[in-house]
């Protein structure tokens, strides 16, 4: 069991001023895995208050140095790979090597990385008949989701302290051990005091009491639509920035001049990447009504394929979910689609076969699917895919916006057909025949995905105020 005691408050590692704990349960043993602090209001009072002394210094150094010490931390998570890899499977159930691959190597070192780049590169200052500045926004308090907890935490702090603000962070008390490493590289790479802090505890008392603090600038928060609504309105009380990155519901497009065999499989994988736990999945496969049987064959091939168990054997492909309120919740949406009257093409309800213990689910594909149930409406989290057929072009268009989310997609087709349907779709991001994702482009949603974006020029901009020098 790892035990960690204190928190991090302007530079130094302190005790809490409360004495409660928190259990971090691994998914695949419904065991212990680790002990947190329960931070208080009255440890986020201290924290902000290290942040607020510490802005003014950080804010004036030069966007170069700061990026130096984001490159150090990069480094630092490079030399740590491993650790932060078993730290994150045994927190999240993802399998190891995509731990490794992308929750470390790619949310960490090349999230840091990039936020350096972006600081390197960045007018902070120009023309425009006065001169125009991008000043820091201030105190920024992070608030980030257990699912990707590296890159979520990279695409806050790393931006929030490549743009001159310092930060407040409170990661989800679900997997936050790999913060505390990563915290511990940040302490070793050189930051100022207080330039940093991490304050762990619940929602409803750390994430609260950091959203209304008067001392706290903006409020970057990561997590469901409903929780967002929340951060929304208690940030009103200050009128302090919102930048919000929420649910999704996100639509694939297959146009019946698509290369099935191909698009099919990786929609399949692309929903169903770390055990569905994906705000921007793509868990609504739309495609053409007389290619229908088609697409359910190949779906129910590329889904059987995937081997469901412990995240620390090397073949497994899918690990369990991250707790069993969640797996409870992906088990009902899936009795639900049933009883809806989706036809279930792989996958249901029970659980998969010797997986008894652990927050496992089957990896599911519903077909049938119209717009009106709940599992083409509201976000799963979980390896369920929900197929349903358009009649024309139009027609898809109409289905992939039908939702109140708009954060991700996919087309495939001919290239310019397939542009002209993506330019059509009210969302955040969309992929052209199965296009790899690019980690420096704008990431965020239409409607109620959220509000701003991250990664790149984009997601530093969001931590930087507008300033007009007239003389």
């Amino acid at each position: 069991m790892i035990d960690y005691t204190d928190l991090y408050i302007d530079g130094d590692w302190i005790a809490p001023l409360g004495v409660g704990r928190l259990e971090v349960v691994d998914p695949t043993t419904e065991a212990g895995y680790a002990t947190i602090p329960e931070g208080s209001a009255a440890d986020v009072d201290r924290a902000v208050a290290a942040a607020k002394a510490a802005f003014p210094a950080w804010s004036q150094r030069p966007p170069a140095k700061r990026a130096a010490l984001l490159r150090a931390v990069a480094d630092g998570i490079e030399a740590r790979i491993e650790e932060l890899a078993v730290a994150v499977t045994h927190e999240v159930g993802t399998p190891l090597a995509q731990s490794r691959a992308l929750q470390v190597r790619g949310g960490g070192v090349g999230t840091f990385t990039m936020a350096a780049e972006a600081a390197e590169g960045y007018a902070f200052e120009e023309r425009r008949g006065c001169t125009v500045l991008r000043e820091p926004v201030g105190v920024v308090g992070a608030i980030t989701p257990w699912n990707w907890p590296l890159n979520q935490v990279g695409a806050k702090v790393a931006y929030a302290l490549a743009a001159g603000c310092t930060v407040v962070l409170k990661p989800s008390e679900v997997a936050p051990v790999n913060t505390f490493v990563l915290t511990e590289i940040l302490d070793a790479a050189g930051f100022p005091p207080g330039v940093f802090n991490l304050v762990t505890g619940l929602g409803p008392v750390v994430g609260e009491r950091l959203v209304e603090h008067p001392d706290v600038d903006m409020i970057s928060f990561t997590g469901s639509t409903t929780a967002g609504k929340r951060v929304a309105a208690v940030a009103a009380g200050t009128v302090k920035r919102v930048a919000l990155e929420l649910g999704g519901k996100s639509a694939n497009v297959l146009l019946d001049d698509a290369d099935l065999a191909t698009a099919v499989p990786a929609g399949v994988q692309s929903c169903f990447l770390n055990s569905g736990q994906t705000c921007s999945a793509l868990t609504r496969l739309l495609v053409p009504r007389r290619r229908l049987a088609e697409v359910e064959d190949l779906a129910r091939a590329a889904a059987e394929e995937f081997v469901v168990g412990d995240p620390f054997a090397v073949d497994t492909r899918l690990g369990p979910l991250a707790n069993g309120s969640q797996r409870d919740r992906v088990r009902a949406h899936v009795r639900r689609g049933v009883e809806e009257g989706a036809r279930l093409v792989t996958g249901g309800e029970q659980p998969p076969d010797g997986l008894d213990r652990g927050y496992f689910v089957r990896p599911t594909v519903f077909s049938g699917v119209t717009r009106d149930m709940s599992i083409a409406r509201e976000e799963i989290f979980g390896p369920v895919l929900v197929i349903m057929p358009f009649e024309d072009d139009d027609d898809a268009v109409e289905i992939a916006n039908s939702t109140v989310y708009g954060l991700s997609g996919g087309v495939s087709g001919s290239p310019e057909r397939a542009m002209r349907v993506a330019r059509r779709m009210r969302t955040g991001q969309v992929r052209v025949n199965n296009a790899r994702p690019m980690r420096a482009a704008p990431f965020g949603g239409y409607g109620q995905s959220g509000l701003g974006r991250e990664h790149g020029p984009f997601g530093l901009e969001e931590f930087l105020e507008v300033k007009a020098v007239i003389a």
